[in-house]
């Protein structure tokens, strides 16, 4: 259900990489409890600087298993809810630069797992959307806290209330993505080459939601400490 995988990047620097995908093609990669739990140990449990978090077969993932879904109660339903927001606080609050490479549909919880990472990188026949609503749900694995911070009210809002699939232009032009890319893996190579003890920094006070001043003390602090410790290679730069 989640395969992982360490391998390096095809450089001098071969920095490690840790591959965790989805890999329930026959279900379009929905996650079932055991799954988010076993996705969680996988992401905390990461050594590597880099984490890629895709999807095996023609979908990245369908979200939560409506099959599971279908049997609980409400207690049941606030178990799954909290386990799927565990989940994507882990991928967020990760040391490691996390990047979903996303190849065909991402959907609900599955979009919402995205969301949650650092970084989201999309081949030309993606697409994404929360169609929870068109069946009485919405997405409930931090989906209404993360969906509109990075792509705003408005846009959040028509997304989850008419449960629309987009494109992977639109969700460039939205803001959903970084980047469409025909080997996502070519943007994790250019990613990873990198410091990636810089690369953590940057998404820490990328993220920051404190307030402004508050920022821009850590971020000064932050950034006196790559100075030293990148002291030596930035000399070199000089020479």
């Amino acid at each position: 259900m989640i395969d992982v995988e360490r391998t390096v990047t095809p450089d001098e620097a071969e920095t490690p990489i840790r591959r965790i995908a989805f890999d329930r093609p026959a279900a379009r990669n929905a996650l079932t409890p055991s799954g988010l739990e076993t996705l969680f140990d996988a992401v905390v449990d990461a050594d590597e600087p880099v984490i890629v978090l895709e999807g095996r077969g023609d979908a990245f993932c369908a979200g939560a298993d409506l099959d599971v879904v279908s049997r609980l109660d409400r207690d049941g339903g606030r178990e799954l809810a909290e386990l799927g927001q565990r989940v994507a606080r882990a991928i967020e609050a990760c040391e490691a630069t996390v990047v979903a490479a996303i190849d065909g549909p991402a959907m609900g919880g599955g979009l919402e797992l995205a969301l949650a990472c650092d970084l989201r990188v999309a081949t030309p026949r993606s697409t994404f959307g929360e169609p929870g609503v068109t069946f009485g749900l919405f997405g409930a694995w931090g989906g209404t806290v993360r969906l509109p911070r990075i792509v705003g009210e408005g846009p959040a809002l028509d997304l989850a209330l008419t449960g629309r699939t987009i494109d992977a232009e639109t969700a460039l032009e939205m803001g959903l993505i970084g980047r469409i890319a025909t080997e996502p893996d070519e943007v994790v190579a250019e990613l990873a080459a990198n410091p990636p003890e810089t690369l953590s920094v940057l998404c820490e006070r990328i993220r920051d939601g404190d307030d402004a001043a508050s920022q821009e003390e850590r971020e000064a602090e932050a950034f006196a400490d790559l100075v030293e410790t990148h002291r030596e290679a930035l000399r070199a730069l000089r020479e």
